[in-house]
């Protein structure tokens, strides 16, 4: 039986700085410090380049990226984040690392977060924090229900034969988080784990 004590679920944009940063204090006042970060949120969109305008850019970016890069400066804050260090990850995409057609602007975003992430792992590694990034083919959740791909069965079987063991679930990136939670990855930093069915190896 899970003790519900050692839960809490908060509502908040995380592009709006100043909630997360109270947030985070009421977290460590409840439960004492944090010991391990995982930044998963984010958007996604199919995008010919010539549409993605200066608009879209700072949206994906303030988004994908500087949204995560400033939960990430707060939580690693010695107020905030244990004295024995700690594990922060970021859930990238595949397209930060191999090119699509229309993925310009998310590939881009995704990217930024896997140089970032060997950045720091190099930073704070004197202080025992660990960085790394995940980075998914596709996986079935609510977000990718909505791609235009599932619209077509045509689209769709082509996605899923990109992925020679098939399209993901929500599971397989969840039990790499845990692995790069926990201290079984206690000498992993700067890495990308690539969880995509085999995506990359086309």
């Amino acid at each position: 039986m899970q003790d519900r004590s050692r839960h809490l679920a908060f509502s908040v944009d995380l592009c709006e700085y100043d909630h997360v940063e109270a947030i985070l204090k009421e977290v460590v006042t409840k439960l004492g410090k944090i010991d391990g970060l995982v930044h998963s949120a984010g958007i996604s969109a199919t995008l010919p380049f010539k549409m993605v305008n200066n608009e879209k850019l700072a949206h994906f970016f303030q988004t994908n990226v500087f949204a995560a890069m400033h939960l990430t400066r707060l939580a690693i804050k010695p107020a905030y984040l244990s004295e024995k260090g700690g594990s922060v990850v970021f859930i990238s995409s595949v397209m930060g690392i191999v090119g699509e057609i229309g993925k310009t602007l998310y590939g881009m975003t995704k990217g930024a977060l896997i140089s970032g992430s060997r950045a720091l792992a190099l930073e704070y590694a004197p202080r025992k924090i660990r960085f790394n990034c995940i980075s998914p083919g596709v996986v079935e959740t609510p977000m990718s229900q909505q791609s235009p791909y599932h619209k077509d069965a045509a689209a769709l079987k082509r996605i899923v034969s990109l992925h020679p063991l098939g399209i993901g679930e929500s599971t397989d990136v969840a039990h790499a988080v845990t692995y790069l939670l926990s201290d079984a990855s206690k000498w992993v930093t700067g890495s990308n784990l690539i969880i995509d069915g085999g995506y990359y190896a086309r």
